[in-house]
């Protein structure tokens, strides 16, 4: 319940929800107890109501020590939704932009909202002094523009707030700015409290050694461009709307404007109600799609660069990740875009074509959030990992396990080949692999145990095989082809112990 000397602010269901006045406590408690300039870094999922939190702490610090408090953004759009926000809380706020010259003594507010360049260049030329504020609240903190003005701050107590604590520049963790961590309540607890909407993930694997990295260590627009824009890309993803999310509200997340017009150009081709909106966009007609989107059902939103950070439409249905990122925050942004939670709409679907769930984890799995915090380095070197190419060929040491075997290879692709010329069913190709895996476990065997746990230890080339099964398929989802590993191991035991039994029985009859 919210603590009685500092009310709660007016939120939609009139209350704080338990997790957020617990949140709010921690911090004002931490707060309170550190010394200036202290940076205290907090941690809660989109959709969490990260707004809400730390609006009430600035409530309860400008009625506990009536000092100032100051909310910088990153953009001036969540520089003016801040500022709406907290004024529907019932917190008058100022906007400090070209018009606001310095922050006097006698001003009536106490709480402001800045740009981060904006205030960098009134500070710059002694128009605001920074020595009256002493809340500073960083929002979206994991953007590296904020540094260079926390240490003007020196009466101030700092809290930064973030979804995903690593920072956008692996070269400035997070660690060397905040003294600590406080981590929120996680995507799945929201989940299970009816807060967020429960995903329904389909992912399809896709060749990405063509992508190249840039500068700032994502991949970068132009091969991006090149992969996402072409017939074969264009085609999954039509084939992934239709078949996971025809008739819902859809938003398409692309790495270029190149890209995501011919996207808008096939959907729209294949008659689908379908808008493209980048940065370049002017600001009447975005507002007009916005509300076009909100107001069309089933409507198709392909967007680039612009619908990351500071959209809310809880009406979306299903997100469509049309690219690959190697950005933990921009992962989580993305998705989160569809996470909210209505009153009709407890579920929602995220259609993976980037491998992005196998580079992250799915979206509501937990996440070792002080880990990432700590080691963002070894994190960022296993993200990279998970994203590079690796040729496929059998460790000698498992190899050794098979000596009785002359061949433990069998070229997936070419068998394939061999069933469609031959006009055979395509699943006669994991037939015969199935078959080829279980002789070279009898084979290299003495009992059904023994080759049972030879069947264990070629899990990964099974994965392997049926992956590129699903390659020869085509427009199949991980969901199927992991159910088909599953299968694939079901039937290589059953057939390991027939093998073997047969091995048995002509041994009694010699």
């Amino acid at each position: 319940m919210p603590n009685k000397l500092y009310p709660a602010l007016n939120t939609t269901s009139g209350t704080l929800y338990d997790y957020q006045e617990k949140d709010i406590q921690t911090l004002f408690d931490k707060m309170e107890q550190a010394s200036c300039n202290y940076k205290l870094l907090y941690q809660l999922p989109t959709g969490g109501g990260k707004t809400v939190i730390f609006s009430e702490i600035a409530n309860r610090f400008i009625s506990k020590y009536d000092q100032k408090v100051m909310i910088l953004t990153h953009r001036q759009e969540l520089c003016n939704q801040t500022s709406a926000t907290l004024k529907s809380f019932g917190l008058k706020n100022k906007i400090i932009n070209s018009a606001v010259k310095q922050l006097n003594r006698k001003d009536k507010y106490r709480c402001y909202v800045a740009m981060v360049e904006t205030l960098n260049n009134r500070i710059a030329d002694g128009l605001v002094d920074t020595d009256e504020v002493g809340l500073l609240i960083i929002d979206e903190a994991h953007h590296n523009s904020f540094q260079k003005l926390l240490d003007k701050f020196s009466n101030a107590r700092i809290i930064g707030v973030t979804a995903t604590p690593f920072s956008s520049d692996i070269n400035s963790p997070m660690r060397s700015t905040y003294n600590e961590l406080v981590i929120g309540e996680g995507i799945s607890s929201l989940i299970e409290k009816g807060f967020l909407a429960k995903p329904a993930i389909w992912r399809y694997d896709v060749e990405l050694n063509t992508l190249q990295t840039g500068a700032h260590g994502d991949f970068t627009t132009s091969t991006s461009d090149d992969l996402y824009s072409s017939p074969a890309m264009l085609d999954l993803l039509l084939h992934a709307y239709q078949e996971h999310s025809k008739n819902k509200k859809t938003l398409i997340f692309n790495n270029g404007i190149f890209t995501s017009k011919a996207v808008c150009k096939m959907f729209s081709d294949a008659g689908y109600d379908i808008r493209h909106l980048d940065n370049e966009t002017s600001a009447t007609e975005r507002a007009e799609i916005l509300k076009w989107l909100k107001v069309t059902k089933g409507a198709i939103l392909t967007s680039v660069s612009i619908l990351t950070t500071g959209f809310d439409e809880p009406s979306i249905q299903t997100v469509i990740l049309n690219r690959a990122t190697t950005s933990l925050t921009l992962y989580h942004q993305m998705i989160g875009r569809g996470s909210r939670r209505l009153p009709n709409k407890k579920n929602f679907s995220i259609i993976d074509l980037g491998n992005n769930t196998d580079r992250f984890g799915a979206w509501n799995a937990e996440v070792d959030w002080q880990y990432v915090f700590e080691n963002p380095e070894a994190y960022s070197e296993s993200v990279h990992a998970q994203s590079s190419h690796e040729a496929h060929h059998m460790p000698s040491e498992m190899r050794s396990k098979f000596p009785n075997s002359l061949e433990i290879s069998f070229d997936i692709q070419k068998a394939y080949q061999a069933a469609i010329d031959n006009q055979e069913k395509a699943g006669s190709v994991i037939t015969e692999s199935v078959n080829q895996h279980a002789h070279m476990c009898a084979d290299n065997s003495d009992t059904i145990s023994e080759a049972i746990a030879l069947a264990d230890e070629l899990k990964k080339e099974i994965e392997w095989r049926v992956k590129q099964y699903g390659k020869c398929l085509g427009k199949v989802t991980k969901n199927y082809l992991e159910w088909l590993q599953e299968d694939y191991m079901t039937k290589l035991k059953a057939l390991i112990q027939e093998l073997k039994s047969q091995q048995v029985l002509q041994k009694v009859a010699v």
